[in-house]
């Protein structure tokens, strides 16, 4: 079998491999262009941990906007639903009110202008974030208040307050035909949404961002807005999902181990007619290797037995014991010289 046939067939598969990477973070896009990965969640304002004090840099309420000639100002959040309290939206179920992203209050009702979000999308070299599912788009809306706004102002007091309370009506009835729609199963209205133009802008610190509003759609069924900030730059590189160089020869190593111990194994089994531990490929050089590494861990393992200390047991002391009485030779002549000068200790000690 020759192993050189087969490697460049599964290495083919190599570069698929490489590329089958996890799906891209939440709120992040990559793009091979430019070879720039966009990050957007350092711009998404998370509610604060009940525990967790609040210190000078974190914010405690989503982005706003001001709406200028729209007659109110709007709420948003990046790739997140707005952190502030919202116990029911015009048309919008009360499982998903959670789920809001952007928001504008009117007449003191809470109006949505988009669903949470995490793709982001180029248009171009544009980067977008687009929010849907919002309020109906034929609800009561500012637009009721521009047309006041621009209205004749030739126009009595007396008109006025009858188109008011006309309008008033109508908003009531527009608001209750909504809820009903919005309770059903399969809503098919069409909706409020939002689109987000993020623009790169160095100057701003990290994690912070200018959002401004730029306009909406004649029938009040689409909002633009403009944020500026650090996370629109994007950083060159590749995004941190996928495999590096050291991912890509990772997978090379293994393929190539595979091949060379099943392939060698088959050769050993069907060619050669080996069985047992001798179907592994090149058995002998691995078994001569085998012996070499157990010859060197048993030299270094009677090595270190040397150096470690031993443990010595109690000696005889000469002249002392048995020894002196039966031993004669050596130990009896120690014990002569030890009697001698024991007795001419005492006659000194005498005289």
């Amino acid at each position: 079998m020759q192993l050189t046939s087969i490697l460049p067939t599964l290495l083919l598969f190599t570069p698929s491999l490489a590329a089958d990477s996890k799906p891209l973070l939440p709120c992040t896009i990559y793009r091979t262009e430019t070879n720039a990965y966009y990050d957007i969640s350092p711009i998404a304002v998370q509610p604060l941990v009940d525990h967790k004090k609040a210190h000078k840099d974190d914010r405690t309420e989503s982005w706003h906007a001001r709406g200028y000639d729209m007659g109110t100002n709007f709420t948003l959040n990046f790739c997140a639903p707005v952190i502030e309290s919202i116990d029911e939206a015009v048309g919008i179920r009360e499982s998903l009110v959670k789920n809001i992203s952007a928001f504008y209050t009117w007449k003191e009702e809470v109006y949505s202008i988009g669903q949470v979000s995490t793709e982001l999308v180029f248009r171009g070299r544009e980067l977008s974030l687009n929010y849907t599912n919002g309020s109906p788009c034929n609800s009561p809306s500012t637009h009721d208040k521009r047309k006041l706004k621009h209205g004749n102002d030739d126009d009595d007091d007396h008109d006025e307050k009858d188109k008011d309370d006309d309008d008033k009506d109508k908003d009531d009835d527009d608001r209750k035909s909504h809820k009903d729609k919005s309770s059903k199963h399969g809503d098919d209205v069409r909706r409020k949404s939002t689109l987000i133009s993020l623009a790169c802008d160095p100057n701003l610190p990290s994690g912070k961002a200018h959002v401004s509003f730029v306009g909406s759609s004649p029938d009040q069924c689409t909002y633009f807005f403009r944020a500026k900030t650090m996370a629109a730059c994007g950083g060159v590189g590749e995004p941190p999902t996928g495999l590096g160089a050291g991912g890509v020869f990772g997978v090379i190593l293994i393929i190539f181990l595979a091949v060379y111990l099943l392939g060698g194994i088959a050769y050993q089994r069907t060619v050669m007619h080996q069985r047992g531990w001798r179907q592994l490929p090149n058995y002998n050089v691995w078994a001569s290797i085998f012996s070499i590494l157990k010859d060197i861990v048993i030299i270094l393992t009677s090595s270190c037995a040397r150096l470690l200390p031993r443990r010595h047991g109690y000696n005889q002391l000469p002249g002392s014991g048995r020894g002196s009485r039966g031993g004669g030779g050596g130990g009896g002549g120690r014990a002569d010289d030890e009697n001698r000068l024991i007795d001419q200790l005492d006659e000194e000690w005498d005289d």
